[in-house]
């Protein structure tokens, strides 16, 4: 058993297809009531320690959380993923507007989706991180518009759901498809088995 410090389904299902039993922790995300993880990154940093510094704040900020209320120990997984486009990170659209201009910006270019995963057991920590390379099609203005009308582009990283509709839009990919998704399933059951945590 673990805890998962994410409220987003597609982790849950990734855990869940090999094999890992867990409890959710839901950390505080709306500024109206105060934020657990500041997600902004810090000047010259790169993407990779970006993401690899935030999904391990996760673990630690919910690591915390449950020895505080002297739940069950058990080990806490988080993760964080970002698209990046010629170095530059595209977070998660605030809006429609932004969620268009994000699609504008990735239509008929390459881009990489990094994701980090740690996790945080008595003290230790480990953490490993996943690139993959994603291509789209040159999308239209029509295609940007009746997408982000779906609603599904605006809590993702990129504005855009690869196991959604928006796979529709990918015509290549090079590295972990799990990863696209959320959660490098190869790297989180090697940081798991180094807890002792076998998956499959």
């Amino acid at each position: 058993m673990i805890y998962l410090a994410s409220r987003s389904p597609r982790r849950r299902e990734l855990l869940k297809q090999i094999g890992v039993t867990f409890q959710v922790v839901q950390l505080r995300e709306d500024p109206r009531r105060g934020i657990d993880v500041d997600e902004s990154p810090n000047r010259q940093e790169s993407p990779s320690s970006y993401v690899l510094r935030i999904a391990r704040t996760k673990a630690e900020v919910a690591a915390h959380y449950m020895h505080r209320r002297s739940l069950q120990r058990w080990p806490v997984l988080a993760a964080d993923t970002t698209v990046v486009c010629e170095d530059r990170i595209i977070g998660k659209p605030e809006n429609q507007d932004a969620a268009a201009r994000m699609l504008q910006e990735l239509s008929g270019r390459q881009h990489d989706v990094i994701t980090a995963v740690a996790v945080a057991f008595g003290g230790r920590f480990e953490t490993a991180a996943s690139m993959s390379k994603v291509w789209f099609r040159k999308l239209s203005g029509e295609e940007i518009r009746r997408y982000v009308a779906t609603g599904e582009p605006l809590d993702k990283a990129g504005a855009y759901a690869i196991q959604g509709r928006g796979a529709a839009f990918v015509t290549r990919i090079e590295g972990s498809y799990s990863g696209i998704m959320g959660l490098p399933l190869a790297e989180t059951s090697d940081l798991l088995a180094k807890f002792g945590i076998e998956t499959i």
